[in-house]
């Protein structure tokens, strides 16, 4: 996947949020696609830029990616 993509997954992520979710869902996405972010060429920070985020969600999306080593997302 591209930045343009993965952005894009997670702009839909964070705006379909239920209240007070919005940051849990970046961290969903950094599980969800740790394997894609890790694989691609694209950094943390122009995959939040694609997204339409603020820039000051990449530690979120850091924290996420990092947490897919050890946790499996339910009902997904």
């Amino acid at each position: 996947m591209n930045n343009r993509e993965l952005g894009g997954k997670l702009r839909e992520m964070y705006t379909n949020a239920s209240k007070g979710e919005a940051v849990a869902m970046i961290h969903l996405f950094g599980i969800k696609y740790a394997a894609e972010i890790n694989n691609s060429e694209c950094s943390k920070k122009e995959i939040i830029k694609a997204s339409g985020i603020s820039e000051s969600y990449v530690t979120e999306l850091t924290k996420g990616v990092k947490l897919a080593e050890y946790v499996i997302p339910k009902n997904q």
